[in-house]
């Protein structure tokens, strides 16, 4: 069969990523991907390559598919900020926002104690960051910016009040407020753009430039976040674009704070890391941070490598808001890159697209499992795969063929109300 012809190489151990180290090269943006949210071996693999990106090419920050004021509660743990923990355990229970086991897990407890221990020896601008790419976090990212504001700078402390006032009577939740917005022409638009230019106009708050950096990336996760519970109730693909832009967006400007020699890794579910022009989704108007950074610094600066596995367990939920749950991951469908994989032979091990280019069956797309937050493995066959053109979707594809559910540390939902990132759930 033709994809016998696909060349691999076997991973078991830290060394055999040399290969996908050395297919890096001198990229400025690395992105991993994920086909689930609940994975223990895309973390701890992950995690392998992340060390190895830091050490050896000087990579600068992590940054996650995750709510900005949490990540940052953890950069400043992890960078030894005064009154930032002392426990990992402790500094992960800000995670509260379902679902909570994405980051607070003991996979990335262990990444967090690793960057930490890295950091000890370093001074400020050698240290490696820790950061949040994601949107959801309107009134989190309101209630900080209130509260630094309240010591730093009156007039904008004022704006931030005017913007908190406005989404007060929809009682912090999100889809309230877009369903409010689309049936009556008012929205807290006006009131988030101001609080932004207002904290914008001012050069500095204080002589560190992280923290300042903290209140202007709050004031605009309000603003890109109230844009996107607005465009969520319209449907389409119109919200995930909103989304994926301010991820980008938020990259650009770590990259900006960090410096011209600055280099990023990124966290992410490979339906946001993986090129989206290469898959259905752009047949429905859809793009991602992963398109987004190759258009903007050019493939040779971004390398996309994206996971997957054959079958295994996963923690997700039956539905939104539900308690997590170990599930089964069944066999990858018939006629899927992963049911290709596996056919290949079932050792876990790395491809490089450049070695695909040879195969017929991979100029043409085929079907790329996704498991987002809710999976039922009963229904997997009709929501779960994402029709792909794979060499060009990725750089690079680490597959395992059977894996287990990541290791959440044990936390329950605050609310069974519908999650901030309905209705996507990747």
């Amino acid at each position: 069969m033709e994809n016998k012809s696909i060349k691999y190489s076997p991973i078991t151990k830290e060394r055999d990523l040399d290969i996908l180290i050395e297919e890096i090269g001198d990229a400025r943006i690395v992105m991993l991907g994920e086909a689930s949210h609940g994975t223990s071996e895309y973390y701890t693999w992950r995690t392998a390559i992340t060390k190895r990106l830091v050490q050896e090419k000087g990579f600068s920050f992590v940054a996650v598919e995750g709510d900005w004021p949490e990540c940052y509660a953890v950069n400043r743990f992890i960078k030894g900020y005064q009154k930032s923990g002392s426990k990992i355990a402790d500094v992960l229970q800000v995670f509260r926002r379902w679902p909570t086991w994405m980051w607070a897990n003991w996979e990335v407890a262990a990444l967090i104690e690793w960057m930490r221990d890295f950091n000890h020896l370093r001074n400020g601008s050698e240290k490696i960051g820790f950061y949040g790419l994601d949107v959801y976090s309107l009134w989190e990212s309101l209630e900080q910016i209130l509260k630094f504001l309240e010591n730093n700078d009156g007039q904008a402390a004022e704006a931030a009040r005017m913007a908190i006032n406005c989404f007060e009577p929809f009682n912090r939740d999100p889809q309230t407020y877009a369903r409010a917005t689309a049936f009556v022409p008012t929205d807290c638009e006006n009131e988030v753009v101001e609080m932004l230019q207002k904290i914008q106009h001012h050069r500095t708050f204080t002589d560190d430039p992280e923290s300042d950096f903290n209140t202007r990336q709050n004031a605009l996760v309000a603003v890109n976040a109230e844009k996107y519970y607005r465009a969520m109730i319209r449907g389409g693909g119109s919200s995930w674009n909103v989304r994926d832009s301010h991820m980008m967006e938020t990259l650009d400007r770590l990259l900006e704070l960090h410096g011209p020699d600055s280099k990023a890794i990124v966290w992410e579910h490979n339906t946001h890391i993986g090129d989206a022009s290469f898959t259905d989704m752009a047949d429905d108007g859809m793009y991602n941070i992963g398109e987004l950074a190759r258009k903007q610094y050019g493939q040779n600066q971004v390398k996309l490598v994206g996971f997957g596995t054959y079958q295994g367990s996963v923690i997700a939920s039956k539905s939104w808001g539900a308690p997590m749950q170990k599930m089964e991951v069944p066999p990858a469908v018939e006629g899927s890159w992963e049911h290709m994989l596996h056919e290949i032979s079932t050792e876990d091990k790395i491809i490089l697209s450049r070695d695909l280019a040879d195969v017929p069956a991979l100029r043409q797309k085929i079907v790329n499992r996704a498991i987002g937050v809710v999976y039922d493995p009963k229904y997997e066959m009709f929501g779960n795969y994402v029709p792909t053109v794979i060499p060009g979707r990725y750089d690079a594809f680490v597959y395992f063929d059977e894996t287990e559910a990541v290791h959440p540390l044990h936390m329950k939902s605050t609310s069974g109300k519908e999650p901030d990132l309905y209705p996507w759930n990747y």
